[in-house]
C-alpha cells in the first residue's frame, strides 16, 4: 500500500478535522433538559388571569389545579421540575380542559441555559413548580434564563403555582436548604431554636419577584412536620441580619392551598390551615450556639373558605394569637398554649 508523504498527511488530517468540526453538532448528545408533552403539539395563545396557587405539599389538591387551569384560559399548562418524571401530565389532563400539559425537567444550569427552556416558560399559559428539593431550584435556576422567564410570567399575569419546595421558593426570602443532604433529614425546629445560626439555616433573596410576597418567607408541610420553631428562627434571622425591618411568613399545611388574587385577597382551600405570621421587633438573643429569645410574633390562622388581606396583612376571620420564644422554648397566647390551631 502506498504511504502518504508528510505534506499529504498534514493536508489529509486538516481536511478530516474540518469535516468533524462541521458535522459534530449533528451527533451531539441529547439536550440536558427533558420535555414531555400531552395534548395538542401546538401552543395556543389565550387570555390569562394572574394569580398564585400556593400549595403546602402532601397529596395534590384538585381545587387548586382547577383554579390554575381556569385562569390559563384553556391554554398550555407547564410543570417545572429539577428531578422526577411526567406524572403530573395525566393528572392535570384528567382535571382540566386545556390545550396541552407539559413537564419540563431542568436538572442543572446547563439545561437552564438552553434557549428552549426559557421559550417553553414564556409560551406557557400556566406554570406550576413541583415539589422536590428547593436547593436544586436555587442552585440550578437562580441567575439563569429560567429565573428571568418566571419573573416575566408574573409580570404578564400568568397564573403561577407551586407545592412543597415549589412553593417555598416563591417568597422574597427563601430557605434554600443549602446545607441539607439530598433526601436527608428535614431541618427540625429544635435544632434551629437551640442554635439560630445552625449552618443549615440558609436564606437567599429574590428568586421570584412577586410584589405581593415582598418581605415574606414561606414554609410548607407546616403542622405535620412541626415547623413553627424553624419558621420563627427564619424570621428572627432575617430581622437580626437586617435583611428587612419587618418580616412576614406564610406557612401552609399539607393538602391545603392559599389561592392568592392579584388584588391581594387570599382564600384558603383544602383540609388544613394556613398561617400568616408577622414580626418587626428585633430578637433579644439571636447568636450562635445560644437558644433563641424572640418576642412579638403575631399569627393569623385560617381554614378552608376563610380569607386574608395580604397587602394589609390582616383578616377578620380565623384565629389570631401571638408567640414568644424564650431560651429556645415557644410560648403561645392560645388558651391551651398550643402553637398550632387545632382542626375543627
Amino acid at each position: 500500500m502506498r504511504r502518504l508523504h508528510l505534506p499529504y498527511r498534514l493536508v489529509f488530517t486538516a481536511a478530516l478535522l474540518h469535516v468533524l468540526l462541521t458535522v459534530s453538532p449533528l451527533f451531539a448528545g441529547d439536550p440536558a433538559y427533558r420535555y414531555f408533552r400531552s395534548g395538542s403539539p401546538t401552543d395556543v395563545p389565550t387570555k390569562t388571569q394572574g394569580g398564585f396557587a400556593l400549595m403546602g405539599g402532601g397529596k395534590d389538591l384538585d381545587a387548586a389545579f382547577r383554579w390554575m387551569c381556569e385562569r390559563s384560559g384553556g391554554g398550555d399548562f407547564l410543570v417545572l421540575r429539577a428531578t422526577g418524571d411526567d406524572a403530573y401530565n395525566p393528572y392535570i389532563q384528567s382535571l382540566c380542559h386545556i390545550n396541552s400539559v407539559s413537564t419540563l425537567i431542568i436538572p442543572d444550569r446547563t439545561a437552564a441555559a438552553d434557549p428552549f427552556v426559557a421559550k417553553a416558560i414564556r409560551h406557557a399559559a400556566a406554570v406550576f413548580i413541583a415539589g422536590g428539593d428547593q436547593a436544586n431550584y436555587i442552585n440550578f435556576w437562580m441567575g439563569t434564563p429560567v429565573q428571568e422567564a418566571l419573573n416575566d410570567a408574573i409580570i404578564r399575569k400568568v397564573p403561577i403555582g407551586g407545592t412543597s419546595a415549589g412553593l417555598a421558593v416563591q417568597g422574597e426570602f427563601v430557605y434554600s436548604a443549602q446545607g441539607d443532604a439530598p433526601d436527608g433529614p428535614d431541618l427540625k425546629s429544635p435544632e434551629t431554636l437551640s442554635n439560630p445560626f445552625n449552618p443549615r439555616v440558609t436564606i437567599v433573596q429574590r428568586f421570584l419577584s412577586n410584589p405581593l410576597l415582598k418581605a415574606t418567607i414561606i414554609d410548607t408541610h407546616f403542622a405535620a412536620r412541626d415547623r413553627m420553631g424553624r419558621t420563627l428562627v427564619f424570621m428572627a434571622r432575617i430581622l437580626q441580619d437586617r435583611l428587612a425591618s419587618r418580616v412576614r411568613e406564610m406557612a401552609v399545611d399539607e393538602r391545603t392551598s392559599v389561592l392568592l388574587e392579584l388584588d391581594g385577597t387570599a382564600t384558603v382551600v383544602g383540609a388544613g390551615s394556613a398561617y400568616f405570621l408577622q414580626a418587626s421587633q428585633l430578637p433579644e438573643i439571636c447568636k450562635p450556639n445560644t437558644p433563641l429569645t424572640f418576642r412579638g410574633a403575631m399569627v393569623h390562622s385560617l381554614r378552608a373558605g376563610e380569607k386574608f388581606d395580604v397587602p394589609q396583612w390582616s383578616s377578620s376571620e380565623g384565629t389570631s394569637y401571638s408567640l414568644t420564644v424564650e431560651s429556645g422554648v415557644i410560648h403561645s397566647t392560645l388558651p391551651d398554649g398550643a402553637v398550632y390551631v387545632k382542626n375543627k
